[in-house]
């Protein structure tokens, strides 16, 4: 099974060609029909209106975003009409605290979501609750890009960050169709357990999934030598030059129903590659 669906959203008038672009490439490399959201974003909470604030104030951050949504869509529409796939672009508005919802509604409905990088400078406040949407709410996989990637319908090289959690396995689960065309696929396993089921073979139970879905995998055992695990994986890319990284979505409670969990939000902000997450 492929990726038929594809869908992605756009908030932002600096990210609307790269994130398009990259959408736009693999859903042309799987015949996939693609969805595109462009949302114009009430950024201010609601909270911070005072009793009888004047209705015009309201109605002007209403009138800024759908101008905002109507800008983007057209710039949708225009990158798209040089592609040769099928395509789709919708409008709406969305107030920031209720953006994630919308999204997730459409992500049920897709195979895969491409979204850029929730962090990084001058990346809106509204990214993160765009990817903690689809992911947590919508239960979609999604693949982020960063900006300066070229776009690339499906990767050569893949590392796979690999705990034996259930998000992790999901994930791998998720990119089976990227990682089955993927010509070198490196499941790299950091400081596995010295006791349990596993400890003789880290990584083996793993491997022979993949190869009887005729994924060409080998196993990497790595040390923790730095800090964070996900500086490790970081570096592992490089080390074998791969050009998209799997790994779990990791999110814990708190104010919100989901965020973005530590190890999870480290990758994303450093990440040089695709990075393919599932919850």
């Amino acid at each position: 099974m492929g990726y038929k669906t594809i869908l992605t959203v756009v908030t932002d008038e600096a990210l609307t060609q790269p994130t398009i672009d990259h959408a736009a490439a693999i859903a042309e490399g799987w015949d996939a029909h693609l969805d595109v959201l462009c949302f114009g974003v009430d950024r201010t909470q609601t909270g911070y209106y005072y009793a009888g604030a004047n209705a015009m104030i309201l109605q002007e951050t209403i009138s800024r975003a759908t101008a905002d949504a109507e800008k983007l869509a057209g710039l949708a529409r225009e990158a798209l009409g040089r592609t040769e796939g099928r395509w789709s672009v919708e409008e709406g508005v969305a107030q920031l605290a209720d953006i994630g919802r919308h999204v997730a509604g459409r992500a049920r409905f897709a195979d895969l979501v491409v979204l850029p990088k929730p962090y990084g400078k001058e990346h809106g406040v509204e990214l993160e609750p765009v990817t903690e949407g689809a992911l947590f709410e919508g239960q979609t996989p999604v693949l982020v890009v960063p900006d300066s990637v070229a776009p690339k319908a499906a990767p050569s090289r893949v590392v796979i960050g690999w705990n034996e959690s259930n998000e992790a396995l999901r994930s791998v689960r998720a990119a089976l169709p990227l990682l089955k065309g993927a010509d070198n696929v490196h499941v790299a396993v950091i400081d596995p357990p010295q006791h349990g089921p596993n400890r003789s073979d880290p990584g083996g139970a793993l491997s022979q999934y993949l190869s009887r879905h005729g994924v060409k995998a080998e196993i990497d055992v790595l040390s923790k030598t730095m800090p964070r695990v996900s500086d490790v994986l970081r570096r592992h890319v490089q080390d074998v030059n791969a050009d998209m990284i799997v790994m779990g979505a990791y999110g814990h409670s708190r104010f919100r129903e989901a965020i973005l969990g530590g190890a999870t939000r480290n990758m994303l902000e450093q990440a040089d590659v695709p990075v393919f997450l599932a919850h």
